[in-house]
């Protein structure tokens, strides 16, 4: 009695939810008949389809270019709406996948790669038996080799994700599994205390933490170890807008709370750009001792020896892993260091994170030397409410969704946070001004004619506004 086969093991293949995926493979590989099983029929974009849609005749190689024209405009269309892409062509050769890649890159997608490198006589014999494909065995033998010499080099080509099925068997038992991505938390609905840049201002946070009801409990030690943490007693998350670090009186103080936060479940955070410096200044990057990072460094020297490798070993690890902006409530809420424009919101690129930390400049410098910001919120027009800081402002208030919350609690001013979804805005006054603001700074601030700046002469008291609805863009212009 012959044995059975013994089933090849599943393979799971990671897909990001919002990516591009290129099949990758010759002709007879069995792309499309793996797409169909494991794809929306609406989520494949097929070159095929594309050279019957312009030439009545899926096999009109003189079609090639135009059809090619249609793949890349549907595809763009897609992934603008958000929405999971795959490519059905050979995508053999590196300069097709290299306009994929740069497509997918500009709409902030990641580009994922299945490659089927099957042996070159079985897609022999599969086009063989189909009529349709009566093309030369040369054409088999040229797309293998361009596959077979091109795959070892797709991550360098810019590939996120790469798998490789070397088998009809690893085909049919691999499924695709659909992940999300860090940033989507669109189904954690809070209630949310958004918290404000902190800079080491660690009296005030554990000040404005108690005026917004979290309970404090005490664990032994000094940073890294121990410390306090906060938890709210009916259930509410504080979000922190990242710059945890510089400038401040307790530096170590302010990254132990929120790390112990984060750890606990009580509290989340995104990086600000002043944390993202601390990181590669630890990491042995050349970087300018500027904007307060030589009194992180400071209290970072301070530590007893044998406490400050693992501390900086610690600051590393929990501001390196960050995540750069979070949309949450069905993607009703988005929270960015710097903010973030529409098109980036709930995306992953190199691009949605800088943006997520400094913002968009000009390309400009001010007589003072400094960057000259792009007001992006005056142009947004999204749907979601972002909040967000980095730009230090006299007072919170909303323009167009957006509500910048940095109310330079460091410079003497408040520390402020939104809760959400109630709209309520609760600050505490700076203990003190531990940082002067540069002149360009400070201009801002006096420009507010409508908002007189707290910075002078903050309020001995906490306080508590209820922020106004999000005024419409026509009724701000």
């Amino acid at each position: 009695m012959s044995e059975m086969p013994t089933p090849h093991p599943a393979r799971e293949l990671d897909v990001p939810a919002l990516s591009l995926v290129v099949l990758i493979g010759a002709s007879g590989s069995g792309k499309t008949t793996f797409a169909a099983q494991h794809f929306l029929s609406t989520e494949v974009i097929s070159s095929d389809r594309c050279r019957a849609l312009v030439a009545d005749d899926e096999n009109d190689q003189a079609a090639t270019t135009d059809a090619f024209d249609v793949l890349h405009f549907i595809a763009g269309k897609r992934m603008a709406a958000g929405r999971l892409t795959a490519i059905d062509a050979t995508n053999v050769r590196r300069e097709d996948r290299a306009r994929l890649i740069k497509l997918a890159r500009e709409h902030h997608f990641l580009p994922v790669a299945i490659v089927f490198d099957l042996p070159e006589q079985l897609c022999r014999d599969r086009n063989r038996a189909r009529p349709d494909r009566q093309f030369g065995e040369h054409v088999i033998r040229n797309q293998i080799r361009d596959l077979r010499r091109g795959h070892r080099g797709l991550r360098k080509e810019g590939f996120r994700t790469l798998h490789i099925l070397d088998s009809p068997e690893t085909i049919e038992a691999a499924t695709i599994k659909r992940t999300k991505l860090w940033n989507d938390r669109t189904d954690e609905h809070g209630p949310f205390d958004i918290i404000g840049d902190l800079h080491g201002c660690a009296d005030e946070l554990e000040a404005l933490l108690n005026e917004l009801g979290y309970a404090r409990s005490e664990s032994p030690g000094t940073f890294p170890n121990g410390g306090p943490t906060y938890k709210h007693p009916e259930g509410r998350t504080a979000v922190f807008l990242g710059d945890l670090v510089d400038r401040g009186p307790r530096i170590l103080d302010t990254v132990q709370i929120v790390r112990n936060m984060v750890n606990s479940g009580s509290g989340q955070c995104v990086p600000g750009n002043h944390d993202v410096k601390l990181v590669r200044k630890l990491r042995g990057r050349d970087v300018q001792i500027t904007h307060g990072l030589d009194r992180t460094l400071a209290e970072i020297d301070a530590l007893p020896a044998e406490h400050r490798e693992r501390a900086e070993t610690e600051l590393v690890s929990f501001l390196d892993k960050l995540v750069s902006h979070y949309v949450y409530d069905d993607h009703k809420l988005v929270v960015a260091h710097a903010g973030l424009k529409q098109e980036m919101q709930g995306r992953g690129s190199g691009k949605v994170r800088d943006f997520a930390l400094y913002g968009e400049t000009t390309g400009e410098t001010d007589e003072f030397g400094l960057p000259v910001r792009w007001d992006w919120a005056a142009e947004y027009r999204g749907p979601a409410a972002v909040v967000y800081g980095h730009t230090p402002v006299p007072d919170a208030d909303w323009l167009n969704r957006t509500i910048n919350i940095d109310t330079g609690c460091v410079f003497g001013g408040r520390l402020t946070a939104l809760r959400y979804p109630e709209n309520e805005l609760v600050s505490v006054p700076a203990a003190a001004t531990y940082a002067k603001t540069n002149c360009s700074i400070s201009r801002t601030y006096s420009a507010s004619a409508s908002s007189p700046p707290v910075l002078a002469a903050a309020s001995p008291s906490a306080r508590r506004t209820q922020s106004r609805p999000w005024r419409s863009w026509a009724a701000s212009r």
